[in-house]
């Protein structure tokens, strides 16, 4: 015990020196149940866990609180058992706060330094309600914990975690507590979690109050993460449990959501998000029909703007035919409801003219050769529209110039490919002419690249103008200036914000109709009165998304993504799955060709280069790591034993050291080594002697023998040469007579015993 009180851990001192028979009460902790919490609770964090036992109440006993702080590592299991153990017999209850502080002695809220998964404790009322509610709404968490105590009615009370994808710290630390406010006001549960030093039970732990003497148990367990971005927009579209929670400040209305959270959020089957597919779906439908049906948009957009929605937010989609014959049947009731409507035209003022049609004879009859892509493979087609996302300063300019320079001198970039030097026109709206010029000639490009695209780049400087009516003529009448003699092949504009013209309504690029307006009277014209066969580039930037939501699906995170994705033919997205690395991943969607995998790119010596992926570890690196360096311990390790054991006059079989040594010196299982002898027999490391009787052995019949390594010696019996007299060294050698072929794995007999050769390139 140190002068100010505090109970500082040390695995020597009386929590571990009573022992089982001391403990007055026949439930003990459980050490499976704390490693699977602390996994859950700390696996991320670094620092101190600060740790408190209390003796319960109602046992008529009287103690004093004990404070310890555990280090976050592979030893906090061992640690926090123990004292587990000791707290069990002083009938004191063992919690934790759940989240890391840097130094012994602090406990304050202000104190704690990273979090990584979130709590609701439920203590009152119908809890199997409550557990219900938080779990449609939150999705699965990863513990429920039953905590020891009861209700009135007899339910057991309840801890519920869900745990996060990495540590929260700084900001996202008051966002994590402020998150665990709102749910515990929204289902009634125990608002104290607000605070960050708020202490919990630990499971596995006993729990005696009043003379019960419960388990703290684990009731669930899944192997579930989720990213703190997403789950802060599942609390907050969380509706309160009715007759029981109350809306907080940052709660979302529990009425239906707005049409801007309908029209960018997705949507899977089974209800399992906040509203399902149907409701979407009909939301969507109903907002582009009043558009549609007040004039402000033609019903052709309208009809696209609806099956752009379905493709890109409902998973799986709907069947054309089914969204067809719902939109029809919203339609007829929206006409019912506010009468004939007002529809404008998608081209008052041009003649109609008939739809084309072919029959599937004429289809299949027609063996023509396709286009040529303006891009290959099939990344830019004639006509077609390709956006590049990415965040700001991701590199996504630097990269556009390059690959448009390259496709101006014909020469492929990174497995993009143009079919003959390429007329480019490059409206762009960021960088000003001195700095357009600086830009350029810093760009590490190969001087035959330069040469052959000198006149068919063309660029501009920063603009001042928007993209509309006026604007399109301008630009329209800049391009046929710059290129008089052909049209150009591909029209770039970047960025789309700074250009952006939403029409009569006036919204921006992540208003979904403003969207639409700007691709359908904004970008085709302008390629209609340019060359009708152009090839289209937008570049965007990306709306702010966590790592997981680009992971599972990165062209959601673009802006307006919901209209873009149902009419763009290509997307290309850049982004850095490592924020501490410079390599960024280029993912790929097509519409007009089969899939492309990602491509891992970087810049090297100032040239955009493809890096092999297989050469790359993108994410927990450090995690990574730690593994690589345990396997090469335990392949130490048993090289070690190996020696060691055959000096004390044993050989073993692979099969008879996976046994003998299973859950020895750190090595797991008898399965594991088996396989860390397996890599360290194909690298040459392990060799194997067939006829042991030299050493008091049998014959192995086996298809290898007995494992032998470099150096190994039998017995440590001095050997002395009876010819010279010379010292041999202590025991008999011990020299191989196979080996593992690393190419076919064949035992293979040795050319040479006393000479011990590595396979060519794999000896480490």
């Amino acid at each position: 015990m140190s002068d100010d009180g505090i109970l500082h851990f040390n695995p020597w001192m009386d929590f571990n020196d009573g022992p089982p028979s001391e403990n007055p009460f026949g439930c003990d902790p459980d050490p499976g149940q704390i490693a699977v919490f602390l996994d859950t609770v700390f696996s991320w964090c670094e620092g101190l866990i600060p740790l408190r036992g209390f003796v319960d109440k109602g046992q008529g006993r009287d103690g004093k609180p004990h404070n310890i702080w555990i280090p976050a590592d592979a030893t906090a299991p061992e640690k926090l058992a123990t004292f587990a153990a000791w707290a069990n017999r002083e009938g004191a209850a063992v919690y934790v706060i759940p989240g890391t502080v840097a130094e012994q002695g602090q406990a304050r809220a202000a104190d704690v330094l990273q979090m990584q998964a979130v709590v609701v404790d439920l203590d009152a009322g119908d809890i199997p309600a409550k557990l219900n509610h938080v779990t449609r709404h939150l999705g699965a968490p990863a513990l429920i914990i039953e905590s020891g105590g009861r209700t009135p009615e007899g339910a057991a009370k309840l801890h519920v975690w869900w745990k996060l994808t990495e540590p929260a710290e700084g900001d996202d630390l008051v966002t994590l507590c402020r998150l665990r406010g709102e749910i515990a006001v929204k289902v009634g549960g125990d608002t104290h979690f607000r605070s960050a030093h708020q202490p919990i039970r630990v499971p596995g732990t006993v729990y005696h109050k009043h003379g019960h003497q419960r388990l703290v148990e684990i009731r669930e367990h899944r192997a579930v993460e989720v990213d703190l971005a997403d789950f802060a927009e599942r609390v907050a579209g969380m509706p309160p449990l009715p007759g029981v929670g109350f809306a907080s400040d940052h709660a979302a209305p529990c009425a239906k959501p707005g049409i801007d959270a309908v029209l960018t959020t997705p949507v899977r089957e089974g209800a399992v998000d906040d509203w399902s597919r149907f409701q979407g779906a009909s939301a969507a439908i109903g907002h582009y029909i009043r558009l549609v049906h007040e004039g402000r948009l033609d019903p052709f957009a309208g009809w696209e703007a609806i099956c752009g929605y379905n493709a890109a937010m409902l998973r799986p989609s709907w069947p054309l035919d089914r969204l067809q014959a719902e939109s029809e049947r919203l339609w007829a009731l929206h006409v019912k409801r506010n009468g004939p409507p007002l529809l404008r035209a998608a081209h008052a003022n041009a003649p109609a003219s008939p739809l084309p049609t072919f029959t599937l004879g004429a289809l299949l009859d027609d063996t023509s050769p396709m286009p040529e892509d303006i891009i290959g493979p099939r990344v830019l087609t004639p006509g077609g529209l390709l956006v590049l996302g990415g965040a700001p300063k991701v590199g996504k300019s630097d990269f556009l110039i390059c690959w448009l320079v390259h496709m101006a001198a014909g020469v492929p970039f990174l497995g993009f490919t143009p079919p003959r030097p390429l007329r480019v026109f490059y409206l762009q709206a960021e960088i000003q002419y001195h700095y357009l010029r600086e830009r350029m000639q810093q760009i590490a490009l190969p001087a035959a690249v330069i040469a052959a695209a000198r006149d068919t780049f063309i660029a501009t400087p920063k603009l001042k103008i928007l993209l509309d009516a006026e604007g399109v003529a301008r630009v329209a009448e800049a391009i046929r200036t710059a290129l008089p003699d052909a049209p150009p092949d591909i029209l770039v504009i970047d960025p789309i914000r700074n250009l952006f013209d939403g029409g009569p309504e006036g919204g921006g690029e992540n208003d979904n109709t403003a969207m639409m307006f700007f691709l359908k009277d904004r970008v085709e014209p302008l390629r209609e009165a340019v060359n009708p066969d152009a090839g289209v580039i937008l570049a965007h930037h990306t709306r702010k998304a966590s790592k997981q939501q680009v992971k599972d699906d990165p062209f959601l995170a673009l802006s307006g993504a919901s209209v873009l994705r149902g009419f763009y033919t290509s997307g290309l997205l850049m982004h850095r799955p490592d924020e501490d690395s410079t390599v960024r991943r280029l993912e790929i969607e097509l519409r007009n060709g089969p899939a492309l995998p990602g491509k891992l790119i970087d810049k090297v010596k100032g040239e955009w280069v493809e890096l092999n992926p297989l050469n790359e570890r993108l994410v927990r690196k450090e995690a990574g790591a730690r593994l690589d360096a345990e396997r090469l311990r335990k392949g130490d390790v048993i090289l070690t034993i190996l020696h060691e054991e055959a000096a004390a006059g044993r050989l073993y079989t692979t099969t008879q050291f996976g046994e003998a040594f299973e859950n020895k010196a750190g090595l797991g299982s008898k399965y594991t080594i088996r396989d860390r002898i397996g890599v360290l027999t194909t690298k040459g490391q392990i060799k194997f002697l067939r006829d042991g009787r030299p050493f008091g052995m049998a014959v192995v019949r086996s298809r290898f023998g007995y494992l032998v390594v470099d150096g190994m010696r039998f017995g440590t019996e001095t050997q002395i040469d009876p010819d010279t007299g010379e010292v041999l060294g202590d025991g008999l050698p011990v020299l191989p007579s196979h080996y593992k072929c690393a190419s076919t794995g064949a035992c293979l007999q040795v050319e040479n015993p006393a000479i011990w050769v590595y396979p060519e390139g794999l000896d480490d």
